[in-house]
């Protein structure tokens, strides 16, 4: 023992033992559920109601699922599956409504009889939105009669009441997020969207109808195309090299399995994996599967056929300009953890694996100039993978020099821990020496930027090296690039993308964003990555000043001052001399700075393809459809 620890107290008796109940745990310990309590937490609730409508479509009792976002801010979900039942559980006496809404481990997912397949099998979802919800009310309707039953932060107001007579059947959910739980309560549209979407692709059965009362927006998601319009769809803003997607699917020792794929002449992949129309951001083993039989085929073809001679393709060489969904549907998937975003069953692997195996190769063989065309997409990966590795290294030899020589301008900083290193990237030397000036030397670092950098999205991976502001990056950063960055060996935990409040400080902060997002991805995903926020005004009236980071407060500061107070508009980083700088944007202690996370993998995926992409036309129809979004636009 060093010291260091607070000795607990002696009285540990009977009574230390706590025990939580009911719904308890999940108010105590939100995140253990949820994931998170931020907007991606807020969300996952919709999903977790959501998932039980489409589990009756998959089950074959609905057509239908309606999403509503309220005026108000809550949320009601309706389907026109068989409705949860009303009556009495004799075992546990109270109705099988209020068992579902209030144990956690509750629900007729875990007797096979009621669902074979289903999303949801750990019995915890609807009663989780109900625990972390200030107020939620289900609507049954079933056996002709509708029925209600109101809760208050996961309590019954009272007991399950007929409200009338019903010729429908179903289940109708409405809810309204605790804002003592959550850091936001505003559901966002876009977000919801995206997902509908893609459940709508992955169950051809099943029609979503989603309506935004805050601003009368109303869709429906059907399509019958399934997985292999999924696939189509991610792709609208590339360029395939084969115009049909590949799809096959088929049954292996119980799972059934849907797969749809096609390259592009893009160099990123996107591959997308479900099981039980639930979305797998971390992969799993069904993935694994795929990849490896990926692999496996399509270097057998080259070799069986003469493509490949004395070549062997890496995973990386086939995956290139790929994009693919693998979706599969199982009874009792094993999710490491409650937001199920990697499967652990060791069934699917295997599964996936062989039905790819038997499948993709008659493909290949059923339609060979496909398999050429795809065969001279992997050899040109593997050539430029080759021709890349020696510049990698010779990136990663320079990153671990420890020295305020290292290119780009860099002024490091004395500190050599990364956990407590800042590197500020910042535009241009005016602001680069405002910024060295005003920093603190022993944690933060400094590298201007000369111009805009190259945008990744559209520029072989082999060739981003040959750019010298993206090299002096990856230098500085540490970790190498591409597929072998390595975040464990960053020199700094906090990389802060710091440029002008104008038009093209913004484009500079969105390249950036592009090369993190394609090339050092797991920076932002282990939280590495943040935006500077400096003020857009100061505001004074003698020896009084306010700093105002938009309009709004920049009117608050005038009316505080009063009569005489003069405003300074701040365009450029350049414009505020050092102590400005580091009172506003660099000192830890006042300073805001916006986290960039990843709520949404294929949302993100899809966003940077059509807004980096060489496609005009989906750029246009973004920009057409959130203009109205646009707040203090720089012109």
């Amino acid at each position: 023992m060093d010291g260091n620890y607070e000795k607990a107290e002696e009285d540990y008796g009977a009574d230390s033992i706590v025990a939580l109940h009911g719904l308890e745990a999940v108010r105590k310990r939100p995140g253990m559920y949820i994931g998170s309590t931020d907007s991606r937490g807020l969300h996952h609730m919709v999903y977790e109601v959501v998932d039980n409508g489409i589990d009756e479509v998959m089950a074959g009792f609905a057509t239908e699922v309606d999403v509503i976002i309220n005026e108000d801010g809550s949320i009601t979900v309706n389907d026109n599956g068989r409705g949860i039942p009303t009556a009495m559980n004799h075992a546990e006496g109270k109705s099988a409504l209020e068992m579902c809404l209030t144990d956690l481990h509750a629900g007729g997912k875990f007797n096979q009889n009621s669902y074979k397949v289903s999303g949801g099998l750990h019995g915890v979802g609807v009663s989780v939105v109900n625990a972390l919800s200030e107020k939620l009310v289900a609507v049954i309707d079933r056996e002709g009669k509708r029925f209600r039953q109101s809760y208050k932060i996961g309590v019954p107001d009272g007991s399950v009441e007929v409200i009338g007579d019903s010729d429908r059947h179903g289940t109708s959910i409405t809810f309204w997020p605790d804002p003592a739980m959550f850091e936001v309560t505003t559901f966002d549209y876009t977000t919801l969207q995206n997902r509908f979407r893609n459940q709508a692709f992955l169950n051809t059965e099943a029609t979503i109808n989603f309506e935004d009362r805050r601003t009368g927006k109303k869709e429906r998601f059907h399509f019958d195309g399934g997985v292999s319009e999924f696939v189509q769809y991610l792709n609208r803003s590339k360029t395939p090299i084969h115009p049909v997607p590949i799809r096959f699917n088929g049954e292996k020792n119980g799972i059934q399995i849907d797969i749809a794929m096609q390259w592009t002449d893009g160099y990123n992949e996107e591959i997308d994996s479900f099981v039980n129309t639930i979305f797998t951001p971390e992969g799993g083993t069904h993935l694994t599967g795929f990849r490896t039989a990926l692999t496996k085929t399509l270097n057998d073809y080259g070799k069986a056929n003469n493509l490949l001679k004395d070549m062997t393709l890496e995973g990386a060489d086939c995956r290139e300009g790929l994009t693919a969904i693998v979706s599969i549907r199982m009874s009792d998937p094993q999710f490491e953890g409650q937001t199920k975003a990697k499967l652990g069953s060791s069934a699917a692997q295997g599964a996936v694996s062989a039905l790819m195996n038997d499948k993709f190769a008659e493909y290949l063989l059923e339609n060979p100039q496909v398999a050429q065309q795809i065969i001279k997409k992997n050899i040109i990966a593997l050539e430029a993978r080759e021709a890349s590795r020696k510049a990698r290294d010779a990136t990663r030899r320079k990153s671990v020099l420890e020295t305020t020589s290292l290119p780009g301008k860099l002024a490091d900083c004395s500190e050599r821990d990364p956990s407590k290193c800042e590197l500020y990237i910042v535009e241009g030397d005016s602001a680069g020496g405002s910024a060295k000036q005003g920093r603190d030397r022993q944690f933060q670092a400094i590298l201007p930027l000369r111009g805009k950098i190259l945008n990744v999205e559209k520029a072989r991976p082999d060739k981003l090296l040959d750019h010298e502001e993206i090299k002096n990056l990856a230098i500085a950063i540490g970790g190498g690039i591409g597929k072998e960055f390595d975040v464990e060996k960053i020199r700094y935990h906090n990389v802060v993308i710091m440029t002008d409040a104008d038009v093209d400080g913004a484009h500079i902060g969105t390249l950036l964003l592009t090369l993190f997002y394609r090339q050092m991805k797991s920076l932002i995903e282990a939280g590495h990555v943040y935006i500077a926020m400096p003020p857009l005004y100061r505001v004074y009236k003698g020896k009084k000043q306010i700093y105002a980071y938009n309009d709004d407060e920049m009117a608050a500061a005038v009316a505080e001052l009063g009569q005489g107070a003069n405003v300074s508009r701040y365009k450029g980083l350049g414009e505020m001399n050092p102590q400005q700088l580091w009172e506003t944007t660099m000192n830890p202690e006042t300073r805001i700075m916006k986290k960039v996370t990843i709520e949404d993998g294929i949302l993100a995926d899809q966003l940077f393809s059509v807004l980096m992409g060489d496609d005009v036309e989906p750029r246009r129809e973004f920009i057409i459809e959130h203009a109205h979004e646009v707040i203090n636009l720089d012109v």
